[in-house]
């Protein structure tokens, strides 16, 4: 999470997911009508990843009933997060930390959107158990981010067609190349099936895929 800490960094994020992300506008607003099919009009909403509010911007400005608690461990992030909602920044409450430091809920919803390939897979295993015991029975719960086959040549052949990608989006291929060299060493991706895995382990039911984006996937499961 080191590159979050960065102020430069920071102040370059909200032009990053748009350009960066295949389909990740349309992701955004799939997922809030997920959250929307099983959530009241007043719902509170559980956002794990939250810094640079682009997605509770999104939520926010979608349903004006429901409210945010949003956790994240970067202190810029959150300022950003603020700074992006504006006027719609009262009706989000931000935390600085990990799930650990999330209110207990319980929540109609929750979201974590690109942050999970972060952790590493214990870390992700401990934070699913610990999302769906802040969740109501039957509260969706939607995650995207990077998760693609790892067999042999697989990885690589994903991680070129992310790059590719980039330079299509407009990215220098230097930096392209070094983008791929970062999430190479700087994440950790499971596979799909792994993905699905930890959320049933987690105890959430009627796992499905809504996106799949070149490198990126995105589920929705049920407390």
């Amino acid at each position: 999470m080191a590159p979050f800490s960065d102020p430069q960094a920071v102040a370059r994020y909200a032009d990053g997911p748009p350009r960066f992300v295949p389909g990740y506008n349309a992701m955004q607003s799939m997922t809030t009508l997920l959250l929307a099919e099983r959530v009241p009009e007043d719902a509170r909403v559980l956002v794990l990843g939250a810094g640079g509010g682009l997605e509770l911007k999104v939520f926010a400005q979608a349903r004006s009933g429901w409210t945010f608690d949003g956790i994240d461990p970067s202190a810029e992030m959150l300022k950003l997060a603020e700074q992006t909602l504006g006027p719609l920044a009262s009706r989000a409450r931000l935390h600085q930390g990990y799930i650990d430091g999330a209110p207990q809920g319980p929540f109609d919803a929750a979201t974590c959107l690109l942050t999970l390939h972060f952790m590493a897979l214990e870390e992700r295993r401990r934070t699913a158990i610990e999302i769906h015991r802040r969740l109501k029975p039957g509260a969706p719960y939607v995650i995207a981010h990077l998760s693609f086959p790892q067999g042999e040549g697989e990885r690589a052949l994903w991680l070129s067609r992310h790059a590719a990608f980039l330079i299509a989006s407009g990215l220098d291929p230097d930096k392209a190349a070094n983008a791929r060299m970062a999430i190479d060493t700087q994440t950790n991706i499971l596979t799909p099936e792994q993905d699905e895995a930890i959320l049933r382990e987690a105890g959430f039911s009627n796992v499905s895929l809504f996106y799949a984006a070149f490198s990126f996937r995105g589920w929705v499961a049920y407390a």
